[in-house]
């Protein structure tokens, strides 16, 4: 709530995203926390899970609207269409939005459908956003994001193969994906596709390109939902998908041929840091599920309370500093790009990607081992919240291929910092002479 927004940033916060801070806090607490029980019974069990749309949902949508609360991850400065906040007001509105597993849902800003209505509010033309942007905004349909392939190392998008063949006022489609989620849901209407249209360029940046597919399109095949750690994510879906001689429009092309990876990372950076914002919620809240279960008098290992054994106070401890310097990398982020852009933000979106889900994955750890065999059941959200984030040290690039940039670009530093040291050793030779003292002075008044 805005009574906790870090001093860092508050003077960056408006009045009015604070106050919204306010309700957001209070509908994730007191709203969709209770329902997120509820949803999971009205998604059932068996196959009819990926028919099902829980009420309870559509409920909670009606409530947050009539609340102000929708749409709110669209920056301001950036697109027409956003309801006026910062990236930074976002994030910490956000946070709270990662402690349940509807409510992103609930005020139309859960992924991929973010990511997916920035890419056709910035790169979309004026039809195309009439046709799939306003009904993603209204809150109407869903969709999904395609790039990842099951034959080819993903992590280096140059390698994506789904041939894009222009025929006429169409491009024909084959190829297959994986990991596209979101396409279980009955509600999802179109795909946000990668694919390679011009594999002969010499530049290997400009032969993918981006095409909207209606999700109803001929020769269109989901063989299967894939799982993550055991979990379906039912009606969401992680689906296995394959497209064979697949046509689609010329006109649902997004900005131009040759444009795929241009767009893919203005999505992919905001995409990195809202994952990001929200995972330090699920982190706060396995914070809180550990406070609960160390002060609960009815576990009294070896006759005392959890907190009052060995390591525990640590733990709470530690939890306590790393979310709170992960939160401030988050932020810092955030603040990055609301003034300078996410292409100027890459460095600290990078930072963010690869340290929170890192830390989160350490906090819940530490909770889940606080419950003991309840922490690793359905009995707590920990084991579902260990999962979900753990896939995140690999969606939108696995952690290996940030830092390996990271650490090249720092160590672009080598030869500066080696020549301001080497400075800083002559400057003290100088000194040494004009104080006339040596090297072997230094250290001989020290008493042994």
């Amino acid at each position: 709530m805005s009574a906790q927004i870090p001093i860092a940033v508050r003077d960056r916060v408006s009045d009015r995203a604070a106050k919204t801070l306010d309700i957001v806090a209070k509908f994730v607490d007191e709203e969709c926390i209770p329902a997120d029980t509820v949803f999971e019974a009205q998604v059932g069990v068996g196959d009819a899970r990926w028919q099902a749309h829980p009420k309870i949902l559509e409920d909670l949508k009606q409530k947050a609207r009539s609340l102000g609360l929708w749409n709110m991850f669209l920056p301001k400065g950036h697109y027409k269409e956003s309801p006026g906040f910062t990236n930074l007001e976002y994030g910490l509105m956000a946070e709270w939005l990662g402690k349940s597993r509807v409510a992103s849902e609930a005020v139309n800003c859960a992924a991929p459908d973010t990511g997916n209505m920035e890419v056709l509010a910035k790169y979309g033309n004026e039809a195309q956003k009439a046709e799939w942007l306003k009904p993603l905004m209204d809150g109407v349909i869903r969709s999904a994001f395609l790039m990842t392939e099951p034959q080819v190392a993903s992590s280096d998008a140059r390698n994506i193969e789904l041939k894009m063949v222009r025929d006429g006022d169409h491009y024909v489609l084959n190829g297959s994906k994986w990991w596209s989620s979101g396409a279980g849901d009955p509600r999802c209407k179109i795909y946000i596709v990668m694919g390679k249209s011009d594999p002969n360029n010499k530049d290997p940046y400009r032969q993918q390109s981006v095409i909207i597919v209606p999700s109803d399109t001929k020769g269109i095949t989901i063989h299967r939902m894939l799982s993550v750690y055991g979990y379906d994510d039912a009606p969401h879906g992680h689906g296995h998908i394959t497209f064979h001689n697949v046509r689609v429009p010329a006109t649902n092309l997004v900005l131009g041929e040759g444009r795929g990876f241009e767009i893919i990372q203005g999505r992919l950076g905001p995409g990195r840091i809202h994952h990001a914002m929200r995972t330090i919620g699920a982190a706060e809240r396995a914070l809180e599920w550990m406070l609960m279960r160390i002060n609960d008098p009815t576990k009294t290992p070896f006759g005392k309370q959890l907190r009052e054994h060995g390591v525990i106070l640590e733990w709470v401890a530690k939890s306590r500093l790393e979310i709170d310097a992960a939160r401030l990398v988050v932020l810092n982020a955030a603040i990055k790009m609301d003034e300078q852009g996410p292409k100027a933000a890459l460095k600290e979106i990078a930072q963010a990607k690869v340290l929170v889900p890192q830390t989160a994955l350490t906090v819940i750890d530490r909770a889940v081992q606080s419950f003991g065999g309840a922490g690793v059941s359905q009995d707590t959200p920990l084991a579902n919240m260990w999962a979900q984030i753990r896939t995140l040290r690999l969606a939108d690039g696995p952690d290996e291929v940030h830092l390996q940039q990271m650490g090249r670009n720092e160590n672009r530093r080598g030869k500066e910092v080696a020549a301001k040291i080497a400075a800083q050793k002559a400057k003290a030779e100088e000194l040494l002479k004009k104080y006339s003292v040596t090297r072997s002075e230094i250290g001989s008044n020290i008493k042994r």
